[in-house]
């Protein structure tokens, strides 16, 4: 019995030592999105976009605007605030340095076309609290990748294509 409750000590004193840390909440900061490549009028998307990490690593997206608008005879492949937008971040780990990694994923669609972005998240972690009260706040992030852009073609020159993108909080 006593080596059952020296165990059980142990493994609650390690677990208390981990080197990680999950996300809390992140800032409102706003985001910037430039990709590179495309083709035609799939191509030179930016946009701006302002969102939260809900605590299933999903993004509550509360702004999103394109900055280009890329059309064909004024009939965009996507609307200016973008149609439907979501995103999650996976593998979201917060290291004991306070550096920040995971896997980023925000999707935009709209009628027959979809703007996906997939790519590596870094940033800082502010920590605040001790012990098991801790609040950790995603800051100076910044999301490196590949986008993809699928659909029907509609209107025309909206066709598949994709390449590399930066996206940066300010």
């Amino acid at each position: 019995m006593k080596q059952v409750a020296i165990l059980l000590l142990m493994a609650i004193m390690l677990n208390g030592c981990s080197s990680t840390r999950t996300l809390q909440s992140t800032t409102s900061g706003i985001f910037q999105a430039v990709m590179f490549g495309g083709v035609g009028d799939a191509s030179g998307f930016s946009f701006i976009t302002q969102f939260t990490v809900n605590t299933d690593f999903t993004l509550n997206v509360s702004s999103f605007q394109f900055l280009t608008q890329n059309s064909v005879d004024n009939n965009p492949c996507f609307p200016i605030n973008g149609g439907t937008v979501s995103g999650n971040i996976a593998n979201y780990l917060v290291n004991s340095n306070d550096t920040v990694s995971g896997t980023l994923t925000y999707t935009v669609k709209s009628g027959g076309n979809t703007l996906t972005l997939t790519g590596a998240v870094t940033g800082t972690a502010t920590v605040t609290g001790t012990g098991t009260n801790t609040s950790t706040t995603l800051t100076s992030a910044s999301v490196a990748g590949n986008w993809a852009m699928t659909g029907s073609g509609t209107p025309a020159g909206c066709v598949n294509a994709g390449g590399p993108f930066t996206m940066t909080e300010s």
